[in-house]
């Protein structure tokens, strides 16, 4: 957002412009982020809008671990949720049930700009349209974080899906016990 707004400074041709009466003041720049991590600028009165689409990648992937898969050599974490680490009671359960539902399908990470451990964090989606991170928290092998998804999958989860995986739930609330 920032080298948006820094960019529209330098098209504009002043860094900061000092106050000026309205009749000299340079055209108004309208910058916004919608919900689909869409940027709009449009300037007036010449309104030149520019639109920059999520990061969309297509592909078969490679699944790591419960939370995490493989799309054309990019490292992708599951939006929303989290999955055991392999030493982690359920772990390789975990990454085996996403390696089921991912088997033989062309996966669309749809990329929300952020990341995390060196992944980049999207929302996946199968052929016929499911949310992976859904059908992972429906499994019972997966956990609704709260912090990232704001509670999207938490309606989702099995009744004692938290004490299964009470390793995630304790990272989740920062009490994660010693290896």
């Amino acid at each position: 957002m920032r080298l948006v707004r820094r960019l529209i400074r330098i098209l504009i041709g002043s860094q900061k412009p000092k106050r000026k009466t309205p009749s000299q003041r340079v055209p108004v720049v309208d910058v916004r982020r919608t919900s689909s991590s869409v940027a709009a600028v449009s300037l007036q009165p010449t309104e030149i809008c520019v639109e920059v689409a999520p990061r969309i990648l297509l592909g078969k992937c490679w699944v790591v671990d419960g939370d995490t898969i493989i799309i054309n050599k990019t490292r992708i974490r599951l939006a929303g949720i989290d999955a055991p680490e392999m030493d982690h009671p359920y772990g390789k359960k975990s990454k085996w049930v996403l390696h089921a539902l991912c088997k033989d399908q062309v996966i669309r990470a749809e990329l929300t700009g952020d990341t995390s451990h060196e992944r980049v964090v999207a929302t996946c989606y199968l052929e016929d349209g499911r949310d992976l991170s859904a059908e992972m928290v429906k499994a019972g092998y997966a956990l609704d974080w709260s912090k990232f998804s704001g509670g999207k999958y938490r309606s989702l989860e099995v009744p004692d899906a938290r004490k299964k995986l009470w390793r995630a739930a304790a990272r989740q609330r920062g009490r994660m016990p010693p290896s």
